[in-house]
């Protein structure tokens, strides 16, 4: 039987969600937890890769066992047993081909900055002391969802069959002294939405105008996109598939 699991991590203490040798991941820590619980070997699988101090408000996994088990039941004991900065929300019996990296229709990311130093956002916001217009940021938001091909803004050494990506929304919206830029797309690519944000960012501080901003996204050349922000104030907020409901 397979089971998708709906969680969420501070990813801070973490590098990265996947399992790599010698440093603590949020994999290899859920691993663990469902083995001991299951009695069992259980590997999961992610929907995505998040990188280094990247944080999920919604995630998925799935993972594969013989027996039923009492869902509201482990839900508790994972809960108990895993660190304080992982939260499982939920464990959802699906079909056996039921795929959550694969099988997912849109994703949504969040980058929150912080206007005003805070100590308490330090880990968790990207302080700009800056100011920034935010207007001409939204004006270059636009631009994204007219293009498919976001080469520009993906790593440079990564193993991908395309650059194609379809983005549903982008923009950016303040209250007070916080800014979150979102964007929700089919798939991503590695490093993407930190590139885009830093690329934003360039705009919203008038180094660079709308027309510089469509003719780095024509060149396909990640240098001549815009830095790429730090990953503590990136989120992953939102997963959705076709046979679950929100």
């Amino acid at each position: 039987m397979r089971y998708f699991i709906r969680f969420a991590y501070n990813g801070t203490h973490y590098h990265g969600w996947q399992i790599q040798p010698n440093a603590s991941s949020v994999q290899e820590t859920l691993n663990k937890a469902l083995s001991v619980l299951l009695n069992s070997n259980i590997n999961v699988m992610g929907a995505g890769r998040t990188d280094t101090g990247v944080h999920a408000e919604e995630m998925y996994a799935h993972f594969d066992l013989e027996k039923t088990i009492d869902i509201p039941v482990l839900v508790h004991k994972l809960n108990s047993y895993l660190p304080k900065d992982i939260a499982i929300f939920d464990i959802i019996e699906v079909h056996d081909d039921a795929h959550c990296r694969f099988d997912a229709t849109k994703r949504t990311y969040e980058y929150h900055i912080n206007t005003v130093k805070n100590p308490f956002l330090e880990e968790l916001s990207w302080y700009v002391s800056q100011k920034l217009d935010v207007d001409l940021m939204n004006e270059a938001a636009k631009i994204l969802l007219k293009h498919i091909d976001f080469q520009c803004f993906s790593k440079t050494n990564t193993d991908v069959n395309t650059f194609d990506c379809t983005i549903f929304e982008a923009y950016w919206k303040q209250e007070n002294s916080k800014l979150v830029f979102t964007i929700s797309a089919n798939r991503f690519l590695r490093n993407m939405v930190r590139a885009i944000v830093g690329t934003l960012i360039n705009i919203g501080l008038h180094k660079i105008t709308l027309d510089d901003f469509e003719n780095i996204i024509a060149s396909k050349n990640r240098e001549k996109a815009g830095f790429s922000v730090p990953a503590h104030g990136l989120y992953l907020t939102k997963i959705y598939y076709d046979y679950i409901m929100k």
